[in-house]
């Protein structure tokens, strides 16, 4: 049974469910708990027919509300191919809190099941929401670093706006900057005094966006667009869901892993400049 995490620090609450989700650090297979260390080095993977290889980004995945690690990483590995899974690393954690009422997907997927953080009903008010940055920043310092953020319904909302407190100095300040943003059934946050420390600058991480058709976010997913530079959009026919990739969403998802590829070439390059400046 999983102890009641409401009054542990941050340290206390990874140490007694991260346990749970070690499996999850890889699409394929089950490392045992001494690997932890080697998964934690940058991967790296060939791109193409040659002998070129590079380096595998890795992803944070913060599930939706009132669901799990296990629930986001069974939806993401069975309706994604492994094309596309084998070039990059997604891990998955379980939100901070228990689920303090029913969950949606009760009967679906099997419990427990855990939310990021508590809000009135016009979502503008939030309880717990500093505990929950502090939980995810203590989980990328101890389990880091990570290049960017998976994220679906709740923990897509939070992906979209950690960026931006991030760069207010509000959250995740001692961690690297967040690049990438894969955001699935998104939206803004609406509390007042956080939206506006979010979202008072475009974010300038490179981010592709899933779109429902049938998504009753949708509409709010478009409206964190434009919060956006050049972000990459992925329509699908469903609604607030994962989607399995079609011929475009696939194009799309490829497109998005080359790009990011070219960011990390690029700063390689810089690297190897800066170190031959520094000895000539």
């Amino acid at each position: 049974m999983i102890p009641s995490i409401y009054s542990c620090t941050p340290e206390r609450q990874i140490q007694t469910r991260h346990l749970i989700c070690i499996h999850k650090f890889s699409v394929k297979g089950s490392p045992k708990i001494a690997e932890l260390k080697k998964l934690q080095r940058p991967r790296r993977i060939k791109m193409g027919n040659d002998d070129q290889v590079v380096k595998k980004p890795r992803f944070l995945c913060l599930h939706g509300f009132r669901t799990s690690a296990e629930i986001l990483r069974k939806q993401v590995t069975t309706k994604w191919p492994e094309s596309i899974l084998e070039k990059f690393d997604l891990v998955f954690v379980d939100a901070p809190f228990p689920a303090q009422g029913k969950s949606d997907v009760e009967g679906i997927f099997d419990p427990p099941y855990y939310e990021w953080f508590q809000f009135n009903k016009e979502f503008t008010e939030y309880k717990n929401f500093d505990e929950c940055l502090a939980y995810i920043e203590f989980y990328m310092i101890k389990y880091g670093p990570f290049d960017g953020l998976l994220g679906f319904s709740q923990g897509a909302i939070l992906s979209a706006a950690l960026p931006g407190l991030q760069t207010k100095g509000m959250a995740l300040t001692k961690v690297p900057k967040i690049k990438f943003l894969i955001i699935i059934g998104g939206a803004k946050l609406k509390s007042p005094s956080l939206a506006e420390k979010a979202y008072s600058s475009p974010i300038q991480c490179h981010s592709v966006h899933f779109l429902g058709e049938t998504d009753f976010l949708k509409q709010y997913g478009i409206e964190l667009l434009e919060s956006c530079v050049d972000p990459l959009v992925i329509h699908h026919p469903k609604g607030h869901t994962i989607p399995r990739l079609d011929e475009k969403g696939l194009q799309g998802m490829v497109s998005f892993l080359e790009m990011i590829q070219k960011v990390f070439a690029r700063k390689e390059e810089q690297e190897i400049c800066s170190d031959e400046a520094s000895i000539a």
